[in-house]
């Protein structure tokens, strides 16, 4: 199987995981931000897909901006919410995952000789980087959702 072939195996994948996810989620915000990370990796599906014949082009993500609203409303909808701690676990997992990625598309960046297919790989791992940081905040959020928006650090998801 080539770079692109597996590359494409582990978006399916990561977007079958996040399917799941999202039908378990315990809030629909919850849910909401996993089919966007879902969507996020079918994204990265199709720019895989077209590397294999032409250089891609690569469409922003929206969703650290979206997930910064789902939050917002969570909280606003449910003050008192709280989450299983298997929960977050999972999205430990999804983690893990994203950063197995991440790993993964800058080793092989750097195997790659063509120049717009490099950039692509080293652009996706900066997508999974993003997503790791989504994740980790939203482990943040269910661990403590009473106090994560009060933190100064939310804010700065634009930033990623």
């Amino acid at each position: 199987m080539d770079i692109f072939q597996f590359a494409m195996q582990m978006e399916v994948d990561g977007e079958k995981y996040y399917r799941n996810l999202a039908k378990k989620a315990p809030h629909k915000g919850i849910a909401n931000i996993l089919n966007m990370l879902a969507d996020d990796e079918m994204k990265h599906y199709n720019v895989f897909r077209e590397l294999k014949s032409k250089t891609p082009e690569m469409l922003a993500t929206q969703v650290l901006a979206n997930a910064k609203n789902v939050f917002q409303k969570m909280k606003d909808e449910s003050p008192d919410i709280k989450f299983d701690i298997s929960d977050i676990e999972l999205y430990k997992k999804a983690q893990e995952v994203e950063k197995e990625s991440q790993d993964f598309y800058l080793e092989k960046s750097k195997e790659i000789k063509q120049q717009p297919q490099r950039e692509m790989f080293l652009r996706i791992a900066e997508e999974e980087e993003r997503h790791y940081f989504l994740l980790d905040h939203l482990i943040d959020f269910l661990s403590k959702p009473y106090t994560w928006l009060e933190n100064a650090e939310f804010f700065h998801l634009d930033e990623y």
